[in-house]
């Protein structure tokens, strides 16, 4: 099938509260409302993708504990391959802490990456044959960083075209740049890379120059209600966001890298792509969670109707 995504990353539990502002250093504040489900850039990317088309196949390591047990069933429910998921017996299912201002939607995360962090080589190369034979792979930066970079070179070696959401941020091996086709960072994602601040839209463009220079194929930097600046070989362009009322941002980078690799799966360059992925964002602004937040196909259609 030519939609086959592979998603290499992480997966952690979501506990996530919300109140009437985040509270600074040494507060304590009473919440309103208390959740917990599906998350992680690579799980949530890997539910944006398949709710939004794609035939999608997880690669992650999870606990042998509760939440690992959880997160199984959900994959089941979703239609998410599951086969190739890892069972760590003695670091435990990762962890995100999430808190949400109800007023702004804005958010603070505290990650602890658990088993993710304990993918070895030995489990990259157990699921070679699975990485080269999808159409794309994509990938983040919270699982550690080299089976990360045995992933991207096992992808390259077999002409798989790879989305890199580099986040949480980090510099990057410098063999790595020209072995990445799309590489998706937001404003500060972009300046931690390049060095580069990203503070007006003419050093955003230069911070993509600096990434493009280095061998990536296409730059997208993702600028919140801004919108989503994108650099190619021959093009640039800023693409607008959709105007919602947003309830809970948590979920939307990761709602726009699923959907952008759904939509250049099937065909689109990567200007359309960027539209439909900030389509798929959009709807999942509007809802609370994250992966529970992502949009189904029929949902972004009509959106875009």
């Amino acid at each position: 099938m030519k939609n086959k995504l592979c998603v290499f990353g992480s997966f952690f539990e979501d506990l996530c509260g919300r109140g009437p502002y985040l509270p600074k250093p040494g507060e304590t504040l009473i919440g309103s409302n208390f959740t917990y489900g599906p998350g992680g850039k690579g799980s949530n990317q890997a539910v944006a993708a398949k709710r939004a088309g794609a035939d999608v196949t997880m690669i992650t390591k999870i606990g042998h504990d509760p939440y690992g047990d959880l997160i199984l069933k959900f994959y089941e429910q979703e239609g998410i391959n599951k086969e190739h998921i890892f069972i760590d017996q003695d670091n435990p299912t990762g962890i995100a802490l999430i808190l949400v201002d109800e007023n702004t939607a804005e958010n603070v995360i505290l990650v602890v990456p658990g088993a993710c962090h304990n993918i070895t080589k030995e489990n990259v190369k157990n699921v070679e044959h699975v990485i080269s034979k999808s159409s794309m792979l994509m990938t983040q930066l919270e699982v550690n960083i080299d089976s990360t970079y045995e992933a991207i070179d096992v992808a390259f070696k077999n002409h798989v075209p790879v989305i890199l959401n580099p986040a949480p941020a980090q510099k990057l091996r410098e063999d790595v740049y020209e072995k990445i086709d799309y590489i998706t960072p937001n404003e500060t994602e972009a300046e931690i890379l390049t060095g580069i601040k990203t503070d007006t839209m003419e050093n955003i463009k230069k911070a993509a120059e600096w990434l493009f220079d280095k061998g990536i194929k296409n730059v997208i930097i993702t600028l919140g209600k801004t919108g989503v600046y994108i650099k190619t070989a021959n093009h640039e362009r800023l693409i607008p966001s959709f105007n919602v009322k947003a309830i809970d941002t948590t979920g939307a980078g990761d709602s726009f890298n699923g959907c952008l690799a759904v939509a250049l799966l099937e065909g689109k360059d990567v200007f359309e792509a960027a539209v439909f992925a900030q389509a798929g964002a959009a709807l999942s602004v509007t809802k609370l969670g994250t992966a529970l937040s992502m949009a189904y196909r029929d949902e972004i259609n009509n959106f875009l109707k």
